[in-house]
């Protein structure tokens, strides 16, 4: 392949940025494009939940490059302006403001939208976080520590709750999981962190599906569940998912389904390609079609992208990983979780531990509690290195 002399990354996200640097650390001295929905430059999403949502950072700290440094790479930076349609043949991208953009190289990196409730826009005091923006609000009515309902029992509901709490909220915690991240973690650790959102004082309202809002006057009021009863708010976030933003290729020709369908390059057609959360790509290694939501899927798929854009022709092949911070608990978790977990490390009594995961004998993922470094060793001693996807 000829190398592009004009690349157009879509999303000034993670791995929109990843991509433009990797490009330009091997070597790409072409024209470079970062096209972005938000008005920002390209910030961590992570934070956004925990240090800015609690104000322990401000804003700016979320930034993943200085300014000086952005000015370096020498990229072209079209913000506020979303895309709306992409000419796969032409490999041409139109945004909402008319504006037409056509490279030799295209990468998707769009990211998701959060998923919502029926009428929660008509309501005020429900919010969803995705954006920086979004942080930010939510943290203007948290500072009033009005009574909190969290809709969603997953890593994002789970994490603010955590942070709501520690600002002095009342918090409750409404999900159809059995425990927080119970599909995530499996029922041993997920059992131990629904104790520790009990301990820091979220009562927890699971098991049981959310159906709708209530609200007076314009105003949130609380949270229907399916068994009737109604969970008292004056804040609502709704975190109960997202799905990949893939509306504006709905006319490309593309396939769309749960993400970008990619090949083991990640490849989606001809010159384009797609990195981060709305990227599915065949992975080789499990010989099934993946998608990963987390920041560390994110960077490393992307700089796989990018040298596959320059020529070099290698499959994604990672070793699915992610992490969350949780009031003082800090859990990773790489490979797969299954229904049998040993410990292996250290002691969940006092609150450090390694879990590993196995399915019918074979270690199939490896779980941190406050032990990142032995979980790594675990990771390494049971996964192996082979499938690790992204490094340059």
């Amino acid at each position: 392949m000829t190398a592009p002399g004009h690349v157009l990354v879509v999303g000034a996200s993670a791995a929109g940025l990843a991509t433009a640097e990797t490009l330009r650390r091997k070597g790409h001295t072409g024209r470079l494009t970062v096209l972005g929905a938000e008005p920002h430059l390209p910030y961590d999403r992570p934070p956004l939940s925990k240090q800015v949502l609690s104000g322990a950072w401000e804003p700016a700290r979320a930034r993943l490059r200085p300014p000086a440094h952005l000015s370096t790479l020498e990229v072209e930076f079209v913000l506020g302006d979303p895309a709306v349609g992409l000419d796969v043949t032409a490999r041409a991208v139109a945004t909402a403001s008319g504006r037409v953009v056509a490279a030799d190289a295209v990468v998707l990196a769009t990211g998701l939208r959060p998923r919502t409730l029926p009428g929660q826009e008509t309501l005020a005091g429900v919010h969803v976080l995705r954006t920086l923006d979004d942080s930010l609000a939510l943290r203007a009515d948290l500072l009033a520590r009005p009574r909190v309902v969290v809709v969603g029992d997953g890593v994002l509901g789970a994490e603010i709750a955590a942070t709501a709490r520690t600002m002095g909220c009342a918090v409750t915690m409404a999900g159809p999981q059995p425990a927080p991240l119970a599909l995530q973690l499996g029922p041993f650790a997920a059992d131990l962190l629904a104790g520790l959102h009990t301990a820091n004082g979220v009562e927890l309202r699971l098991g049981a599906a959310v159906t709708g809002l209530a609200g007076e006057r314009g105003t949130v009021t609380g949270v229907r569940i399916e068994t009737g009863d109604v969970l008292p708010a004056d804040v609502v976030v709704v975190a109960f998912g997202a799905v990949p933003a893939t509306e504006w290729l709905a006319d490309s020709g593309l396939t769309c389904d749960n993400g970008v369908v990619c090949d083991s390059r990640c490849r989606a057609a001809d010159g384009v390609y797609a990195a981060g959360d709305v990227a599915r790509w065949h992975h080789e290694g499990l010989d099934t079609s993946l998608r990963l939501e987390n920041r560390t899927n994110a960077t490393e798929q992307a700089v796989r992208v990018a040298d596959n854009v320059l020529g070099a022709d290698r499959p994604y092949t990672p070793v699915p990983y992610f992490w969350t911070d949780q009031f003082d608990v800090k859990l990773h978790v790489h490979g797969t979780t299954a229904p049998d977990a040993d410990v292996v490390d250290g002691d969940p009594s006092a609150g450090r531990f390694v879990l590993t995961y196995r399915r019918d004998g074979v270690v199939t993922g490896v779980l941190g509690w406050n032990m990142p470094k032995q979980a790594r060793l675990r990771r390494q001693e049971f996964l192996g290195t082979a499938l690790v996807g992204g490094k340059p």
